[in-house]
């Protein structure tokens, strides 16, 4: 089953699984059978659109190398089944994150109306703070 996000499908061919021995507590299931998923995508090498390319190798990811590839260990569950399933899905979202681009920020300016208002609450205050001076006996 290919991994896929909105238009983008990637084939199976092009992502690696392979199975190790999973982390911390499950008692002798864990010394036994290698449960974990760990996958590994190759986005250079891969049929991704350039554009893509571009944005996964610009995301500040640790699950991306130097060299442009993504790793993935699924750990979670018991079964490899699960496991690969879950660094499928995991991709699939790392994926789908940079497919769409994100919406560039225009800064917004105050208008005249704020601008006037901010100023006379601060000639306010200030009058406020003069009047607490001292007064001068005459």
């Amino acid at each position: 089953m290919p991994a896929m996000s909105n238009e983008i499908q990637i084939p199976e061919s092009e992502i690696e699984v392979t199975f190790v021995r999973a982390q911390g507590a499950g008692g002798q299931n864990v010394n036994k059978v290698s449960s974990a998923a760990h996958l590994r995508f190759d986005v250079a090498g891969s049929s991704l659109p350039q554009e893509i390319k571009e944005r996964i190798r610009t995301l500040r990811d640790r699950r991306i190398t130097v060299d442009g590839v993504i790793i993935i260990k699924a750990q979670r569950y018991r079964s490899q089944d699960m496991n690969r399933q879950d660094a499928l899905l995991r991709l699939h979202v790392l994926v789908n994150k940079v497919a769409t681009p994100a919406i560039l920020r225009r800064p917004t300016k105050p208008t005249r109306g704020s601008q006037i208002k901010r100023v006379e609450s601060k000639i306010k205050r200030g009058r406020i703070k003069v009047a607490r001076g001292k007064v001068d006996e005459v």
